[in-house]
């Protein structure tokens, strides 16, 4: 879990993975049928493969999870698929009340892509999720490579990222602040 990719297209998922990805979550707001004609190709990539909110797309993609947020309904069904289950949190509260493997924490900073929910957690919030849960942590929410390592610091297993998806120094940072690097 240690880079957490989401990405909408076959190409940049790629990408990702070369620079080091070790989870591609295809990201695709449309109907199921869509979101399967562009998954195909993502579980040869050799890495674990999430699909966003959409459990029929996951299953019928044969992916290794979905990542559900708050309201999203699914998660039954889901777990009798064998699917691991991501779910989005921003607050102790919802990380406790979470039925997850993995808990994506956030946004840390501000970012365009989360703007439906409160205000940034910032580090000491994650690390008060990550504290309190026994299931990974993935921190998300204006993160690069330069602050991928407060993340880790704050007790997160990894990052997820959208728009620095495809930047190497993202991995190297969070190698190096787990001190695989």
């Amino acid at each position: 879990m240690k880079v957490h990719a989401i990405v909408d297209d076959l190409d940049t998922a790629q990408r990702a993975v070369a620079a080091g990805a070790s989870v591609i979550q295809l990201r695709v707001k449309a109907p199921t049928a869509v979101v399967v004609e562009r998954g195909h190709g993502f579980p040869g990539l050799g890495v674990t493969f999430i699909v966003n909110d959409d459990v029929d797309a996951a299953i019928e993609l044969d992916a290794d999870g979905v990542h559900l947020g708050q309201g999203d309904e699914g998660a039954e069904r889901a777990r009798a698929h064998g699917l691991w289950i991501g779910r989005s949190v921003a607050t102790v509260e919802e990380a406790l009340a979470a039925d997850a493997d993995y808990l994506g924490a956030g946004p840390v900073w501000a970012t365009p892509s989360k703007t439906d929910g409160g205000p940034s957690i910032g580090p000491e919030g994650l690390r008060r999720v990550c504290a309190a849960v026994d299931v990974p942590v993935v921190a998300i929410g204006g993160i690069d490579a330069s602050r991928a390592a407060a993340c880790i610091e704050s007790g997160a297993a990894g990052v997820a990222v959208i728009r620095a998806a495809t930047d190497p120094a993202l991995r190297r940072a969070v190698d190096e602040a787990l001190g695989d690097g």
